[in-house]
């Protein structure tokens, strides 16, 4: 069978790896995008660049989307020029961005509509897992429209996960980074407390280490507040973008999280502080400097 048509959108450092391994696999690609060079790369190995998410979604079979936010998605999505103004019958939108699952199951609705799919198929691991199509994938959505794009999800991930209706990825990868970001966040506040206390940061880590508490984020951490390596990478504005999302998700369930909001308002601060690009157990340094209120 003929491989068919991705339209992509999204040509970042994640993106633009996805988008070559796809053409090193033999997909023909529809591009746009507002970073020229990156644009430039796929219409070099033969990447047809069109100008709006309309002629992206007429031109396409699936369509991916690896943006930043639900604002983006959504303005991809909708609008005279949008995705929903040029998606075929039978297409599929596939998000691998990390969104609010009530905003991914809205756009779901509205290209059911237009008889079309989604899938939310947020990402793990990094963009040279990308390029090698070594991706952790955590897809979602209906089972006949996650079969239909499971052959290339397959050349993307190394794992797939089908984990049941839409919005059920976006929602697992909230709380997983959620989870992550709160331990992140709770390990750098440990190293800075106790070198304000004139603890030993290595003999720290060797305790905790030695422990249940020991973990790849407690080594990162650890990394960083005693070795000066910063390697998670992961930035503390994306940290703080995901963290909001998920309050906002448990707010959407009618439920809240007071852990959730404490890892917000630390993340937030460092962002306001100037260490937004910065991985998160740059936080650390914050953490050190607090004087108490």
């Amino acid at each position: 069978m003929t491989n068919p048509t991705i339209g992509f959108i999204g040509l970042g450092l994640m993106g633009g790896n996805m988008a070559e391994c796809l053409q090193d696999n033999g997909f023909d690609l529809v591009v746009m995008g507002r970073n020229k060079a990156a644009v430039a790369k796929t219409t070099a190995r033969g990447a047809v660049e069109v100008s709006t998410p309309k002629e992206l979604a007429a031109a396409s079979d699936i369509v991916m989307l690896c943006v930043t936010t639900s604002e983006v998605v959504e303005s991809l999505i909708y609008g005279d020029d949008g995705i929903l103004a040029g998606i075929k019958e039978g297409a599929v939108v596939i998000d691998y961005g990390t969104s609010i699952p009530a905003s991914t199951q809205k756009i779901g609705a509205d290209l059911a509509a237009k008889g079309a799919g989604m899938i939310d198929a947020p990402l793990g691991r990094t963009p040279a897992h990308a390029k090698d199509g070594l991706l952790n994938i955590m897809a979602a959505g209906d089972m006949e429209t996650y079969e239909k794009v499971k052959p290339v999800l397959d050349v993307q991930g190394e794992n797939v996960f089908h984990l049941g209706a839409l919005g059920a990825g976006h929602t697992t990868k909230l709380i997983n980074n959620f989870m992550g970001m709160t331990t992140a966040c709770t390990m750098s506040q440990a190293f800075a407390v106790a070198k304000k206390a004139g603890i030993d940061g290595q003999q720290l880590f060797d305790i905790m280490s030695a422990g249940p508490s020991n973990s790849p984020f407690m080594q990162f951490c650890k990394n960083y507040a005693v070795d000066g390596v910063s390697d998670l990478g992961f930035s503390i504005s994306n940290a703080t973008k995901d963290v909001k999302y998920f309050l906002q998700m448990a707010e959407d369930l009618g439920t809240s999280s007071q852990i959730a909001e404490g890892t917000s308002a630390n993340l937030q601060a460092a962002l306001d502080a100037g260490l937004g690009n910065g991985n998160v157990p740059e936080i650390f340094d914050m953490f050190l400097t607090q004087s108490a209120k």
